[in-house]
């Protein structure tokens, strides 16, 4: 069992490789990434929202999109590693910020985002419930967590976190783990979110949409 420390160099370790090929047509593994992209547009699609977080944005395709289709709203991509968050920059979108910081440690004020959404990167995170209270802080009252990661049945589970991340871990990548719902419900719980929306889906998709009662 590794160390959050040592699953976090491997994550920083694999994305800067990644970095420059990403968003292009040869990015591999990362381009089942973009079928995600329109559950969370449609999610987005309902909320009246300003200020929206990105954690684990990568090279910011998705905040590329939302940008290209509302400029007026204002977009912070946040991201472990500093080489992902220099591709993004090179975006130059007007109103957005990039930052490199850790999304179990939020660093932004109490009380400063309208949605947070996080695609593709939740089981890159060693400690998951710190993700969850560190977004709840962050957000404001009635604000929602919009989540989009993996999962499967209990079998599956245990092969996926018992042999494929190991052996995942040993070439380079810095998966941790994948949830069942049970284990999203109790994250949420202990953060103290609202679950409006909680599901699996196809291709072993995880949809969460969480929100900030007070």
């Amino acid at each position: 069992m590794k160390t959050a420390n040592q699953y976090k160099k491997l994550t920083i370790d694999e994305f800067t490789k990644a970095a420059e090929i990403y968003e292009s047509a040869h990015a591999g593994i990362y381009e089942m990434c973009k079928d995600d992209y329109p559950y969370i547009e449609s999610e987005l699609a309902h909320l009246n929202y300003h200020d929206l977080l990105d954690c684990g944005c990568g090279t910011g395709p998705m905040i590329s999109l939302l940008h290209a289709k509302n400029s007026s709203k204002h977009y912070v991509g946040l991201d472990l590693t500093p080489k992902m968050i220099e591709c993004a920059r090179k975006k130059n979108l007007a109103g957005t910020e990039w930052i490199v910081g850790d999304c179990e440690n939020i660093p932004f004020d109490d009380e400063s985002f309208d949605v947070i959404i996080c695609t593709n990167s939740f089981h890159h995170y060693p400690n998951p419930q710190r993700f969850f209270d560190s977004a709840w802080r962050v957000l404001r009252p009635g604000g929602r967590l919009i989540l989009q990661d993996y999962t499967a049945s209990k079998i599956i589970l245990w092969l996926m976190n018992y042999m494929e991340m190991p052996l995942a871990n040993l070439i380079g990548h810095g998966d941790v783990c994948v949830y069942s719902l049970n284990q999203i419900q109790v994250f949420c719980d202990n953060a103290g979110f609202y679950v409006e929306k909680l599901e699996a889906a196809k291709k072993f998709r995880l949809y969460l949409v969480a929100q900030k009662i007070i």
